[in-house]
């Protein structure tokens, strides 16, 4: 089934057609690591920060990073991590905002924030994955800044979990979205392929299915209009996906959307499985989907820009940033 689609050119999740970028790094740039949801393994961090150190930056860490929430799945209190990302996005000094990890619990901080002091800052980068789907979302929205899903410094992203040293290619991807974004607008992983081919254009949103789904009815969720939709996730059944994707289409999630790409479904079961879900459910929409793109939980993790406008080539396997996504 070959996609013949023209991208509805009304409004883009978010307001996401004038989203700003922020500038890119440089070597001696202050970052800070904030835990805005699950608590992290100290040592874990440890060898994350030493990473994004040996990348030439300078690591702050939140006040609140290391803490941990009596019921065991939070990093501290809403408020504590409210306050560590709000400190960090408005203070001049910082040119980046590092998420330890994901887990659970940054959608419980969006009501906490002063949205009209982050608004007033500079923008800057935010970097995460996995629960941060939340932030990238409200950030969109709110703030209307391009956000980097990417991989984390206590994560598998950056060794930490595994116990290794970082994937080479994630951090060389990483290292040029970071300083050099020129040389990163094009996305593309030996294993991809089309579900449905074609091409398209549209602004990048998404990010883990499970939380673009679970945002819903909320202030920060838009339809994908005009958007290339990306999804990823870990943990959920073939079952679960379907449940996830049928919820998306028929709250109208998908009304208008351009095209989507998929990333790693880890420990979600078969992957032929997985597939089969995403193609009798998103087949119907008639716009290109690519698979196979390595971006989200596992081992080799791409960073993808959200809220910027890309071409999708399914038949090449190709997601090609028309601008790069740091100034």
């Amino acid at each position: 089934m070959t996609a013949l689609f023209e991208p509805d050119p009304g409004p883009l999740p978010g307001g996401a057609r004038g989203l700003r970028r922020p500038r890119r790094l440089r070597p001696g740039d202050r970052v800070a690591v904030v835990c805005p949801g699950s608590p992290v393994d100290p040592g874990r961090l440890h060898a994350g920060c030493a990473v994004l150190s040996d990348l030439g930056l300078e690591v702050v860490l939140g006040a609140h990073v290391l803490d941990r929430q009596e019921s065991g799945y939070l990093a501290g209190t809403d408020r504590g991590r409210a306050r560590d990302l709000e400190d960090a996005w408005c203070d001049p000094a910082i040119a980046a905002i590092v998420c330890a990890r994901g887990g659970y619990g940054a959608a419980r901080v969006l009501d906490l924030l002063s949205w009209e002091a982050m608004a007033a800052a500079e923008p800057k980068v935010l970097l995460g994955a996995s629960d941060v789907t939340a932030l990238h979302a409200a950030f969109a929205a709110r703030l209307g800044v391009v956000t980097l899903f990417g991989p984390m410094p206590a994560t598998a992203g950056f060794g930490a979990a595994a116990g290794k040293a970082p994937d080479p290619g994630t951090l060389a991807q990483l290292r040029a979205t970071l300083f050099a974004p020129e040389d990163a607008v094009e996305l593309a992983s030996p294993d991809v392929h089309a579900l449905v081919a074609g091409r398209a254009r549209g602004v990048t949103t998404g990010g883990t299915l499970s939380l673009v789904a679970g945002s819903i009815g909320c202030p920060e969720s838009s339809p994908a209009t005009g958007a290339i939709a990306l999804f990823e996730d870990i943990g959920e059944q073939p079952y679960r996906i379907d449940r996830l994707l049928t919820q998306l289409l028929r709250s109208g999630w998908f009304a208008g959307v351009a095209g989507v790409v998929t990333g790693t479904w880890t420990d979600c079961g078969p992957v032929e499985r997985v597939e089969a879900v995403l193609r009798d459910r998103l087949s119907p929409l008639g716009v290109p989907v690519l698979a196979g793109l390595s971006f989200g939980h596992g081992p080799r993790q791409l960073t993808v820009p959200l809220g910027v406008e890309a071409d999708l080539d399914a038949d090449a396997g190709t997601l090609t940033l028309t601008a790069a996504a740091l100034r």
